[in-house]
């Protein structure tokens, strides 16, 4: 018999904690157990919970940094990019806010978490405040001008110290973006004493080993994660009984629609339009990566075998493939974007924050750099959700909540992010060298 893995062990601990509370619930409601008893066994999940979250949250102002500048340190010479690299990132950003776009328009429709009452979000002046600049009604060219002020630090070690993650994320580009630089154009000037050269290469050398080590950390405390998810569901089960259930279900619902939407309606139809290949063609070529995908729930881990799919099944060369696929796994995180758009939105209903359509423009940039950021980092959509959430300034303890389903979210949105990479290699290949398609015939 095969050891348990950690989905497995998660899903038993949201059944544990899940059965334990309902019985308990159900229990205090009938007069069999005290209902003080079953207050103070919620609260003591709830506590274990927190603790859990409290070593999540450590790790996110260091893995945000190490991730994104040994991310973009390892796209090579950017001079050297051109329209491969461009035509690239245009097609990321383009469909990461086309799932974020499709996530906010089924979570209004649906609206989850409307006269949900879950407990985990209990209203507090501080916890579910919005900052005052987001009651404002301002026009799109506003909140864009605001949103840019606001990502632009003023000190980026104070910025990481409170935890403002937008700063934290574009200054973690602009240095990786200025390492890159170094290590590559002071090899090519004339008269440089390769000191430029060799700075830029102890950083990127440094970055590199502090995400290594960011990483060990995270899945330590990853597979903690069970511990932390029992008592969370514990807490929810037991305080708001079968209604915390019935939300739940339809928030996981409206992610799965969304998610649906985008992998099987938004881009067969850029695959047949813009790369003329056939969806249905491309998808059994994809078949392998695909299945890989949903059942590890990492596109790093998959990252070999949809190279090989892509290459060898669906015929785009190696000089695409090489470039767009590492770098979409880095970049493109359209299933993870869309995800937390939908859950910052769930949790702003939840607690009875009704957002206007400015307020959602910020959701929906904060969620594009969000999932940017998550790049290569396990369980990244519970991570990079705190990034969104305390943006928007919405409790973090949130996150307890998402977790008790978060694990067949996160296999489907890493299935559409494989994907979306995929279609990106068709798209680019198509356009490559003078619009002239370079996969092999």
């Amino acid at each position: 018999m095969s050891r348990l893995k950690l989905h497995h062990w998660i899903l038993m601990a949201m059944g544990i904690g899940a059965g334990v509370g309902l019985s308990l619930n159900v229990l205090g409601a009938r007069g069999t157990v005290d209902p003080a008893t079953v207050r103070e066994v919620a609260e003591a999940g709830k506590a274990v919970g927190d603790l859990w979250l409290r070593l999540l949250q450590m790790l996110v102002v260091p893995l945000i940094v190490s991730s994104l500048v040994t991310g973009v340190t390892g796209m090579g010479n950017l001079r050297q990019l051109g329209k491969l690299g461009g035509r690239t990132v245009i097609f990321y950003l383009s469909t990461s806010m086309i799932a974020i776009a499709t996530g906010l328009l089924m979570v209004n429709l649906i609206s989850p978490g409307v006269g949900a009452d879950l407990g985990l979000l209990e209203a507090s002046a501080e916890g579910t405040a919005l900052p005052a600049a987001l009651h404002q009604e301002l026009s799109l060219g506003q909140v864009l001008w605001a949103q840019l002020n606001h990502m632009i630090p003023k000190n980026p070690l104070k910025a990481a110290a409170n935890g403002e993650m937008l700063p934290i994320i574009f200054f973690s580009i602009f240095l990786g973006v200025f390492i890159n630089a170094g290590e590559h154009e002071t090899a090519d000037t004339e008269h440089a004493s390769g000191k430029g050269r060799e700075s830029a290469r102890v950083l990127r050398g440094f970055f590199n080993s502090l995400f290594d080590v960011m990483m060990r950390m995270t899945l330590f405390v990853v597979k903690l994660a069970p511990i932390g998810v029992l008592g969370f569901m514990l807490y929810a089960a037991a305080g708001k009984g079968f209604d915390a259930f019935r939300a739940l279900g339809l928030y996981a619902l409206t992610v799965f629609l969304a998610l649906a939407i985008h992998a099987c309606v938004t881009l067969p139809l850029i695959l047949k339009i813009f790369a003329r290949r056939s969806p249905l063609a491309h998808a059994q070529a994809m078949a392998p990566a695909l299945v890989t995908a949903f059942s590890t729930a990492s596109s790093n881990g998959t990252l070999p075998l949809t190279m090989n799919c892509v290459e060898k099944r669906a015929g785009v060369s190696n000089q695409v493939s090489s470039f767009v696929l590492p770098l979409g796994a880095t970049i493109n995180m359209d299933g993870t974007a869309l995800y937390e758009a939908v859950a910052v939105l769930f949790i702003a209903q939840v607690t009875g924050l009704e957002l206007t359509l400015s307020q959602q423009l910020i959701v929906a940039f904060t969620a594009l750099l969000a999932s940017i950021g998550a790049a290569g980092i396990p369980h990244a959509g519970t991570i990079m959700m705190l990034v969104v959430l305390s943006a928007v300034g919405l409790p973090t303890s949130a996150v307890g909540l998402i977790l008790a389903v978060d694990r067949i979210l996160d296999m489907c949105r890493t299935t559409v992010n494989v994907w979306s990479d995929s279609a990106a290699a068709a798209v680019v290949a198509r356009y490559a060298e003078n619009d002239t398609p370079v996969a092999s015939r």
